[in-house]
C-alpha cells in the first residue's frame, strides 16, 4: 500500500469511528468531546510529524516517540468512549511502518493491554471475554503486522534487484560502445601505420636512392610532399592512440594507471618493468594498455583483493603483460565476461594471446610477439 493510500485509509477509520462516537448513545458531551479529540490530535500527528518520518524510513527515537504518543492518545479515546476501540485497525498499522518489527510487536500487545485494563476497571466482572478477544486481536495484528513487512522487504529487495540489474546493463552498454570505439580506432591506426605511413616512407627511400642529392626539382618536391604526408600519418596515429600514451612510454602509462587504481580504490598496488624497455608498435602498446586498465577494473569491482602486482616484461621477440591479484578469484571457464572476451579479441588482432588463471586470487597474463 502506497503512502497516500495509507493515508487515506488512516483518515478514513479515524473518521468512521468519530461519526460512530457521535451517532452512540449513553456518553456525554464532555467524553463524546474527549474522545474526538483525541482522535483528531492522532490525525494531526500522523499527518505533520509520522508521514514524514514514514517517507524517510526513520526509525529511531523519534518515530518510537509518535507511536507511544498514538498510543497514549489511543487510550485516552478509549477511556472516554469504548467504541473508539475500533481505531485499532489505524493504529497498529502505523507501528509496523514506523518502528523495528521486535518494536512494533510489543507495542501491538500493549495497544491490545490497554482496553482490557480499563475494561477491568469499570467492569471487573467481564474482564474473560475481553482477553480472549485481546489475544486474538493481539496475534492476527502481529501476524498481519509481520506478513506486511516481510512483503515490503521483499519489494525493497526486488526494486535494489532491479535497480542493479539496470546499471549493470547500462554499464555494459558503456562499456561495450566503449570498446568498439577504441576498437574502431585502433584499427584506423593500424590501417594507416601499415598503408598510408609505410607507403610514404617507401616512396621517400626509393625517391632517395633513385637521387641522392634530389637534384630533379620534381624529385625533391616529392619527396618533400611525401614526408609532409607521413608526418600527417603520424599525427593521425597518435590522435587515435590512446591520450595516455600521447604523452608517456608504455611503462609510465602502466604506472599511471596503476597508481590510478590505487587512489581510487585504496588498494595497495606494485609495478615492475624487466628487460629492456623498447618502443613497440602502436597498436602493441593500445593492446596492452587497455588490458591493464581492464584488469585492474575487474580487480576493483569484483576481486575484494589487499593488494596488485603488475608485471610489463620486454623479452627479445615478445613482450608480457601480468596482472596478478590476491582477492577472492573465480573460474575463467564458467564466469568469463565481456571484458575479458575484449580483451581476448584485441590481443588476437596483433597475433596475442591471454591466459587467466583464477584459483588463488586472479592472474591475467596478456603476451603479444613485438
Amino acid at each position: 500500500m502506497s503512502l497516500r493510500l495509507w493515508d487515506v485509509y488512516f483518515l478514513v477509520v479515524a473518521a468512521a469511528v468519530t461519526a460512530a462516537i457521535i451517532i452512540v448513545d449513553g456518553f456525554s458531551f464532555e467524553l463524546r468531546a474527549g474522545s474526538i479529540a483525541a482522535i483528531a490530535t492522532m490525525a494531526a500527528l500522523h499527518i505533520l510529524v509520522g508521514r514524514p518520518l514514514v517517507r524517510r524510513e526513520a526509525v529511531g527515537t523519534a518515530a518510537l516517540l509518535v507511536c507511544l504518543t498514538h498510543l497514549l492518545l489511543f487510550g485516552i479515546a478509549i477511556a472516554c468512549v469504548p467504541l473508539a476501540t475500533w481505531l485499532m485497525f489505524a493504529v497498529l498499522p502505523i507501528f509496523f511502518m514506523m518502528v523495528t518489527l521486535r518494536r512494533a510487536i510489543a507495542l501491538v500487545v500493549v495497544a491490545n493491554v490497554i482496553p482490557v485494563l480499563l475494561e477491568l476497571h469499570a467492569d471487573p466482572g467481564g474482564i474473560g471475554i475481553d482477553l480472549v478477544i485481546a489475544a486474538i486481536s493481539t496475534a492476527s495484528g502481529v501476524c498481519i503486522g509481520v506478513w506486511i513487512t516481510r512483503m515490503i522487504e521483499q519489494s525493497n529487495e526486488r526494486a535494489d534487484l532491479i535497480a542493479e540489474l539496470e546499471a549493470s546493463r547500462a554499464e555494459q552498454e558503456r562499456l561495450s560502445h566503449t570498446a568498439g570505439v577504441a576498437a574502431e580506432r585502433n584499427r584506423l591506426a593500424g590501417e594507416i601505420h601499415d598503408t598510408l605511413a609505410q607507403g610514404f616512407t617507401s616512396i621517400i627511400t626509393l625517391v632517395q636512392a633513385a637521387d641522392p642529392g634530389l637534384k630533379d626539382e620534381r624529385l625533391a618536391l616529392a619527396v618533400r610532399t611525401a614526408r609532409e604526408n607521413l608526418a600527417e600519418s603520424r599525427a593521425l596515429i597518435a590522435a587515435l592512440s590512446p591520450a595516455a600514451l600521447a604523452s608517456a612510454s608504455l611503462p609510465e602509462a602502466v604506472r599511471r594507471q596503476a597508481a590510478r587504481f590505487s587512489e581510487e580504490s585504496s588498494v595497495p598496488s606494485t609495478v615492475r618493468v624487466a628487460g629492456e624497455p623498447r618502443h613497440l608498435p602502436t597498436p602493441v602498446e593500445v593492446v596492452l594498455l587497455r588490458a591493464v586498465q581492464e584488469a585492474l577494473t575487474n580487480v576493483r569491482r569484483h576481486a575484494g583483493a589487499g593488494e596488485v602486482a603488475v608485471l610489463l616484461s620486454y623479452a627479445a621477440s615478445s613482450v608480457r603483460l601480468v596482472v596478478r591479484d590476491d582477492g577472492c578469484g573465480f573460474d575463467p571457464a564458467s564466469s568469463e565476461g565481456f571484458g575479458l572476451a575484449g580483451m581476448r579479441a584485441r590481443a588476437a588482432q596483433v597475433g596475442g594471446a591471454v591466459t587467466v588463471h583464477g584459483a588463488e586470487g586472479t592472474t591475467i597474463e596478456v603476451e603479444i610477439p613485438a
